[in-house]
C-alpha cells in the first residue's frame, strides 16, 4: 500500500490520526459508554494509551495490516470518532470493520456514514472480497449501523468475548464485494486523495 489517503464523504473527512489527536481520543474513547461497548478500549483510559495506539497506525498501514482513520466533521475538523479495517488478510481477501463515535454525536448517522466509506474503501481500494464486523449482542445500535451499511447478520456467538471479566455474546455481520456492488446506489466516498 502507498500513503494512506484522505477519504471525503458527504459530511465527514476521514484522515489518519496524528499524535495531536491523543488528548481527544483519551477523552472521547475513554467515556464509560464508549469503552463498555467495545472489546479493546479500556476504562479508565490510561495516560499515554492513545499515543501508543496512534503510533501503531502508520506501521500497520504500511505493512498492509490495517487502515485506521480519525472520523472528523468536514467543515471544522472536529474529531468525533474512529473507523477502520483491521485484521486485513490478503490471502482470504477479508478485513474486520470497527468503529466508535463519541457519545455526544450518537444518533446523527456519523457511524453509518464512516462505516460505509470504510467498506467501500476495502472493496474499491484494497480489493477485498469480504468485510465483516462484530458487536456485543447487548449493543443492538451497532448492529443497526451494520445493517444500514448493507451487512447481513450471520451469527450470534455465545460467550465469545470477555469484557471486564464478563463473557459476552457477540453478533457477527458480513458483506461480500458482489453483494455490496448490487446494493450500492450511491458512492459513500466522494473523494479519495493522497496527501
Amino acid at each position: 500500500m502507498s500513503g494512506q489517503p484522505l477519504l471525503v464523504t458527504k459530511r465527514l473527512l476521514l484522515r489518519p490520526f496524528t499524535l495531536a489527536d491523543a488528548p481527544a481520543v483519551q477523552r472521547l474513547a475513554g467515556d464509560y459508554e464508549i469503552a463498555s461497548r467495545t472489546l479493546e478500549i479500556p476504562y479508565p483510559y490510561p495516560d499515554g494509551a492513545a499515543e501508543d495506539w496512534i503510533a501503531t497506525h502508520r506501521p500497520g498501514f504500511e505493512k498492509g495490516m490495517h487502515a485506521i482513520y480519525a472520523v472528523t466533521l468536514a467543515p471544522d475538523g472536529e474529531l468525533v470518532g474512529a473507523v477502520g479495517l483491521a485484521e486485513v488478510n490478503r490471502r482470504h481477501g477479508r478485513a474486520e470493520l470497527g468503529y466508535w463515535v463519541a457519545k455526544p454525536c450518537w444518533g446523527r448517522g456519523y457511524a453509518t456514514e464512516a462505516a460505509r466509506a470504510m467498506i467501500e474503501y476495502g472493496f474499491s481500494v484494497l480489493g477485498l472480497h469480504r468485510v465483516y464486523a462484530m458487536h456485543f449482542s447487548r449493543n443492538p445500535a451497532s448492529g443497526r449501523v451494520m445493517e444500514k451499511c448493507g451487512m447481513m447478520h450471520e451469527a450470534r456467538l455465545r460467550g465469545h468475548a470477555r469484557k471486564w471479566d464478563v463473557y459476552e455474546d457477540v453478533d457477527v455481520w458480513g458483506v461480500l464485494h458482489d453483494d455490496w456492488r448490487k446494493q450500492c446506489t450511491e458512492p459513500a466516498i466522494r473523494e479519495c486523495r493522497v496527501r
